[in-house]
């Protein structure tokens, strides 16, 4: 495993990290730069090709008269410490995290996420919902 560019190939699709259906597979690979295993590699090999065979893939946001934007979080309290939010607009993802935190840490950070979002919709000049909705599942 010493001659294989592991964290190079980590590297190379970091900065396409803002595609939610990679994201997560980066944030996993990643822990293992430090002593990756071959099953590592094999993983790292299979998102790049996905990568390749979805080049052309983009998001579609609904039409929706109104800009809806809707929160959820995802805190297992004691059964799993990967944690994290989702916010989407008219049903597309636009803002995400994951983390090993606790679950009042990432509803915090879910709100404050929240308050960014609904100033940043509405300095644009474009009409949004009266409310933000946060999910939140512990």
């Amino acid at each position: 495993m010493s001659m294989i560019p592991y964290a190079s190939a980590i590297g190379s699709y970091a900065m396409i990290c803002t595609r939610t259906d990679v994201s997560f597979a980066l944030s996993v690979t990643s822990r293992y730069q430090s002593c990756p295993g071959e099953g590592h590699w094999i993983a790292i090999k299979n998102i790049l090709k996905y990568l390749r065979r979805t080049k052309d893939a983009f998001l579609v946001f609904g039409g929706e008269e109104e800009l809806v934007v809707k929160g959820y979080t995802d805190a297992g309290f004691q059964t799993d410490k990967d944690d994290g939010f989702m916010f989407c607009l008219n049903g597309g993802a636009i803002s995400w995290k994951s983390s090993k935190q606790d679950t009042y840490i990432v509803a915090s950070k879910a709100a404050k996420e929240a308050l960014w979002i609904r100033k940043f919709v509405s300095e644009l000049g474009v009409v949004s919902n009266a409310s933000s909705p946060l999910d939140c599942h512990t």
